[in-house]
């Protein structure tokens, strides 16, 4: 059974996001998403100051089973990316919600409400 925590909104495609006090949006993959993925070997991040549309392919994570786009969950601009991957990608896997991919400025803050609540994203995976 995959940790879902209650305070994130989380895309059918796995991807969770956050919104932050300064209003900007944390975004990584779900706890369901890395234990299906197995061993993650490399994170190709985003670009800072790129602009991306709610559902636009924001990255890859790769595997030692499958490579996998990473989806931003709203539209946005990237604002930060969590450089630290790029040595320790195995950190998706040990703290999926600690270890954040990146953040971006949303264009819409609406959009987060389109986004699965906890239950909803339990549901979804079947759990």
């Amino acid at each position: 059974m995959s940790y879902i925590p209650s305070d994130l909104r989380f895309a059918e495609s796995h991807e969770w996001a956050r919104l932050e006090s300064d209003g900007t949006v944390t975004v990584g993959i779900s706890d369901h998403a890395q234990k299906a993925l197995g061993d993650v070997v490399f994170v190709e991040l985003a670009t800072v100051g790129k602009v991306f549309t709610a559902g636009d392919a924001a990255g890859v994570v790769e595997s030692v089973k499958a490579a996998s786009d990473i989806y931003a969950p709203v539209g946005g601009t990237v604002t930060a990316v969590n450089e630290e991957l790029n040595e320790s990608p195995e950190l998706l896997n040990d703290e999926p919600y600690d270890a954040w991919i990146f953040k971006l400025k949303p264009s819409d803050k609406s959009e987060l409400k389109k986004l699965l609540d906890a239950a909803g994203y339990k549901a979804a995976i079947g759990e």
